[in-house]
């Protein structure tokens, strides 16, 4: 992979379920947000729905994972086939410290917290694309597997820490796209709004103790750890970054960033 002209910005979204695909407001924010964005070579994104370790790729152009349940029929026959991804995996592999040895998967392909919001963004998939695990939930190390990922950003390669930044599921009671937010929702959103306008990593790491609505906003953690992929990614992580995409969505925050 070379240097391109244009760095590329680092994201950390919110990736919705399957019916995300079929919200107006949602949908059109996603796309624009990717229509502002230069072209990316290549997209590397890091979901919540795997956690595995050591660092795992996922297999080049395998079969989507419909990681999810009780939804429509039609979610679990999209497809989203993107091109070759084999020098991505190679480049990530060799950005990686003795210390996080990467293992490249021999089946697994993109879950939902991945080809969801790709589908909307990349509709025509012909940008190759590599899911990486999440193989630690500890902000300092993933802060530093950022880090090692930053040089990507030069090269054309999108970064996407994939989430939700409240996914307190098992407390919600109306499950309407348009349902109110929990206190508790709104309470860690507010939180989290004004720690990320202040570029404060240390709050933002500080979660369990500092953030209001916990654990309710986050019962496990999954789903707001990829953040601090994205920020070890920034050039700066203590720099606050854009706020690009806020409100709720089944009472849950889909507060999006994006960094420089």
């Amino acid at each position: 992979m070379t240097t391109v002209d244009v760095r590329m910005p680092g994201l950390y979204l919110g990736h919705g379920a399957p019916p995300l695909l079929d919200d107006p407001l949602w949908s059109a924010e996603l796309a624009s947000l990717a229509g502002d964005l230069p072209r990316p070579t290549a997209i590397l994104i890091v979901s919540a729905h795997w956690e595995s370790a050591p660092i795992s790729l996922s297999a080049n152009r395998a079969p989507l994972v419909y990681d999810f349940g009780g939804f429509h029929p039609k979610y679990y026959e999209m497809t989203y086939r993107t091109p070759d991804s084999t020098a991505l995996a190679e480049r990530i592999a060799a950005l990686m410290p003795a210390t996080e040895p990467v293992h490249q998967h021999a089946t697994r392909g993109l879950d939902h917290g991945a080809w969801v919001p790709l589908k909307i963004m990349y509709p025509a998939a012909d940008i190759p694309v590599v899911q990486m695990s999440l193989p630690t939930h500890d902000p300092e190390r993933l802060l530093a597997i950022g880090a090692r990922l930053r040089p990507l950003r030069d090269e054309g390669v999108l970064i996407i820490g994939s989430g939700f930044l409240t996914h307190g599921l098992r407390y919600l009671t109306d499950w309407s796209i348009d349902a109110q937010a929990p206190g508790w929702s709104r309470d860690f959103d507010s939180w989290a709004a004004e720690a990320l306008a202040r570029g404060d990593v240390d709050e933002l790491a500080n979660y369990r103790a500092k953030a209001p609505g916990m654990p309710y906003a986050h019962p496990t953690v999954e789903h707001y750890t990829p953040l601090f992929v994205t920020l070890g990614a920034a050039s700066d992580a203590g720099t606050p970054g854009e706020q690009i995409i806020d409100g709720f969505w089944m009472g849950l925050s889909k507060r999006s960033l994006q960094v420089a």
